[in-house]
C-alpha cells in the first residue's frame, strides 16, 4: 500500500468516520455502523467495501451480517495514522461513537 492510495481512501467523511469507529471499537458490524452514522445499508456497505478494496479493512461474514476490523497486514505506518487520528479527534466522531457503543451493547442489536 502506498500513501497516496491510503489517503485517497480516507478522503471521504463516511469512510473516515467508519474507519475511526472501527479503530476505537476493534470491530463493528454493518448494522451498528448504519445506526451510528445514520445511513442506509447500501451506502454504509459501499463505503466499507471501498475500505476493504484499499486493503485497510478486513471483513468477516457471520450469518447475514458482515463485521469489519482493521486489516492485520496493514503497514505499521498506516495503523499508526489511524490509531493516532482516532485517539486525538473525539470531537469529529464522538456522537457516532456513543451511538455505536450503545448499538453494540443493546439487546435489540441487529446482529
Amino acid at each position: 500500500m502506498n500513501p497516496c492510495t491510503f489517503f485517497k481512501c480516507l478522503a471521504d467523511d463516511t469512510r473516515l468516520k467508519s474507519l475511526l469507529l472501527i479503530a476505537k471499537t476493534e470491530e463493528a458490524c454493518v448494522c451498528d455502523l448504519m445506526e451510528a452514522l445514520q445511513l442506509d445499508q447500501p451506502k454504509t456497505s459501499r463505503h466499507l467495501a471501498q475500505l476493504r478494496k484499499c486493503g485497510i479493512l478486513l471483513d468477516e461474514r457471520r450469518g447475514k451480517w458482515v463485521f469489519y476490523k482493521l486489516h492485520p497486514e496493514l503497514p505499521q505506518w498506516a495503523q499508526d495514522v489511524i490509531i493516532n487520528a482516532a485517539e486525538h479527534n473525539d470531537d469529529y466522531f464522538s456522537a457516532a461513537l456513543h451511538q455505536l457503543i450503545a448499538s453494540q451493547s443493546s439487546s435489540i442489536s441487529c446482529c
